[in-house]
């Protein structure tokens, strides 16, 4: 049985909570990467930032990125996978909320990300296309 954790990238990195979003958008583009982690102080997954978040719903709006903090952009409760979880329950999760990317928590710690790529690389081709199916429709 494959599982998040064998398939995640480890050591996701985080955006805190109380940066800004310019360090956020500076860390994405350092990164390569689209989106990020928002961790607490505490170590917890807060939500997800994504760099549409960033353009959309600061910069769109007149919005200056400094002044702005990551955790003002922490909506509801952030969709994740367990590290044990398997693959099937990767691709379910994916399907139902239609992300493309899960962070990975054991017990409450973020310990990596898994995205489509990943699962692609891991499964079979026919439940990895059901699942594009089901994100782009």
């Amino acid at each position: 049985m494959t599982t998040a954790r064998d398939i995640m990238t480890p050591d996701a990195t985080c955006i805190g909570e109380k940066d800004s979003l310019a360090d956020a958008a500076r860390k994405m583009a350092d990164l390569d990467v689209g989106s990020l982690p928002i961790c607490g102080d505490d170590d917890r997954l807060k939500g997800m930032l994504t760099d549409r978040d960033i353009v959309v719903k600061a910069v769109a709006k007149g919005r200056n990125p400094a002044d702005c903090t990551a955790g003002e952009f922490a909506q509801g409760k952030p969709v994740t996978i367990g590290a044990d979880d398997d693959a099937e329950e990767i691709l379910r999760t994916m399907a139902d909320h239609q992300v493309r990317r899960l962070p990975v928590i054991d017990g409450h710690r973020l310990v990596g990300m898994v995205a489509l790529a990943d699962v692609a690389r891991a499964l079979p081709d026919r439940p990895v296309g059901d699942l594009m199916d089901a994100i782009t429709s």
